[in-house]
């Protein structure tokens, strides 16, 4: 059976059962890329993901500073 689609990148905000919040930034890895994309798709892919990433990135990094800090469930 063959895939109708795929993560190829996420940002969650997640909120555990012990209360504690914590985001978490996951995707394809770029080595993986090309088992699913050739040619001008694969270029278009790579461009488009380091896009996101170069502003999903520092987002995640400081929102986790911010929990980190805070460190205290929500409950």
């Amino acid at each position: 059976m063959k895939k109708e689609e795929g993560n190829l990148i996420s940002f969650k905000l997640l909120l555990d059962r012990g209360g504690v919040v914590v985001t978490e930034l996951s995707g394809i890895p770029d080595k993986d890329l090309s088992k699913v994309f050739k040619g001008e798709e694969l270029v278009f892919m790579r461009t488009l993901l380091r896009l996101c990433n170069q502003k999903l990135q520092p987002l995640h990094r400081q929102l986790e500073e911010e929990l980190d800090a805070l460190n205290h469930p929500t409950t």
